[in-house]
């Protein structure tokens, strides 16, 4: 189940991302999205762990069709608050979601795999009720914003002393141990340390790279891909024995009504 944000965790979590951090990988997770997952107008999304609903306002304003789903009945007030009746929201949680099989085009996990106690049944899951792509965004712990995020965990912070960071192959591992080998692209956003900031000279920035596995802020997307199983099972009715082949009944059938007529010697009317 993980955490489940109450008011006061709720406070921190909104004051987090009202910081510039936090509105800086809100400002960059929609090229993020659009760049892995290429959504088409009317697409149907569901939001695991939606929080607000922070991205369901950029899932939106990107012309789909969206639904999100919290844990916290505090957070999902807060989202419906703000988004009326553009969207469809449900208190549940990402282990076991209330939804059937392949009802959504994409679902998406954005700062949520990291406060759960199962990521991988979530995931599972997210694969359950997605007919095309899974999407993934986590503070990367091999970033120096997961560095930070964790010391402020060591010394209390009731948001990141509670949660869990990932870096990409864990995550490429995850996904691989989930929906087996599918198709997988990932990129990164990636934010300086002001210390890096003033040391930064001209010409072409390394901290510019899309594809680090040390950015800020990763997004991974497994496209779903279905096989065909069978599985066989056993005959639970014992089935009793004929007293006769049906050869046998057909043939004393058709003698009975050829009685009189010529045969030859092998029984047949002549």
């Amino acid at each position: 189940m993980g955490l489940i944000f109450d008011k006061n965790i709720a406070r921190v979590y909104e004051s987090w991302c009202q910081s510039p951090h936090g509105r800086a990988i809100d400002g960059s997770i929609e090229q993020l999205i659009l760049t892995l997952l290429k959504p088409r107008q009317g697409e149907r999304v569901l939001d695991i762990g939606c929080g607000t609903g922070n991205h369901l306002i950029t899932f939106s304003r990107l012309g789909l069709n969206v639904s999100g789903i919290d844990a916290s009945t505090h957070m999902i007030q807060k989202a419906k608050e703000r988004l009326g009746h553009r969207c469809t929201l449900r208190t549940g949680m990402a282990e076991d979601l209330p939804f059937d099989d392949n009802e959504f085009d994409m679902a998406v996990m954005i700062g949520t795999l990291e406060f759960l106690d199962n990521p991988l049944l979530a995931l599972r899951e997210a694969g359950r009720v997605a007919s095309k792509k899974v999407f993934i965004g986590v503070i990367n712990s091999l970033s120096w914003s997961g560095f930070v995020k964790r010391v402020q965990g060591y010394f209390g912070d009731p948001l990141f002393g509670q949660s869990r960071f990932y870096n990409l192959w864990q995550l490429k591992s995850f996904v691989r141990t989930a929906y087996g080998d599918t198709p997988v692209s990932w990129s990164c956003i990636k934010f300086r340390p002001s210390f890096v900031e003033e040391m930064r000279h001209s010409g072409k920035d390394p901290w510019e790279l899309k594809h680090s596995p040390f950015g800020s802020f990763l997004g991974i997307s497994a496209t779903m891909s279905y096989t065909i199983r069978t599985d066989n099972l056993p005959l639970k009715i014992k089935m009793k024995k004929p007293s006769q082949s049906l050869i046998g009944a057909n043939t004393v059938s058709h003698l009975k009504q050829n009685r009189g007529v010529p045969t030859d010697e092998r029984g047949i009317p002549v």
